[in-house]
C-alpha cells in the first residue's frame, strides 16, 4: 500500500527557513512527477512547486526565487527560504503519473507551516 508522509513543518519567524520532506513507502516513483501544494484557511489548494522525472522544476509565481524542490525516486524535498506570513498554510506532497490517460495520484496528509510576522 502506497503511503506518503510529510515532515518538517512548524512555526518560524518571517524571513526564516524551513525544509519539508515527503517520504513514500510501498513502491518507487521514478516515472512520476512529484510536487508540493498548499492550502491556507479559506483559500483553494494551490501549486507550490513540482518536479518531473527528468528533474525539470516548476514553481508557483508567489514562491519563485525563494523555494527550491528536489527529489529522488522515492522522496521529494521543499526548501523554503525567506518565508513570510503569506506562506502560512498546510503543505501537501503529491505524486502523480504523468502518462496520458493515467489517473494515479497519491497525497500525503499534510504538514502545517506557520510563519509569524
Amino acid at each position: 500500500q502506497v503511503q506518503l508522509v510529510e515532515s518538517g513543518g512548524g512555526l518560524v519567524q518571517a524571513g526564516g527557513s524551513l525544509r519539508l520532506s515527503c517520504a513514500a513507502s510501498g513502491r518507487t516513483f521514478s516515472s512520476y512527477a512529484m510536487g508540493w501544494f498548499r492550502q491556507a484557511p479559506g483559500k483553494e489548494r494551490e501549486l507550490v512547486a513540482d518536479v518531473d522525472s527528468g528533474g525539470v522544476t516548476n514553481f508557483g509565481n508567489i514562491v519563485k526565487g525563494r523555494f527550491t524542490i528536489s527529489r529522488d525516486n522515492v522522496n521529494v524535498t521543499l526548501q523554503m527560504d525567506r518565508l513570510n506570513a503569506e506562506d502560512t498554510a498546510v503543505y501537501y506532497c503529491n505524486y502523480w503519473d504523468p502518462a496520458p490517460g493515467a489517473r494515479r495520484h497519491y497525497w500525503g496528509p499534510g504538514t502545517q507551516v506557520i510563519v509569524s510576522s
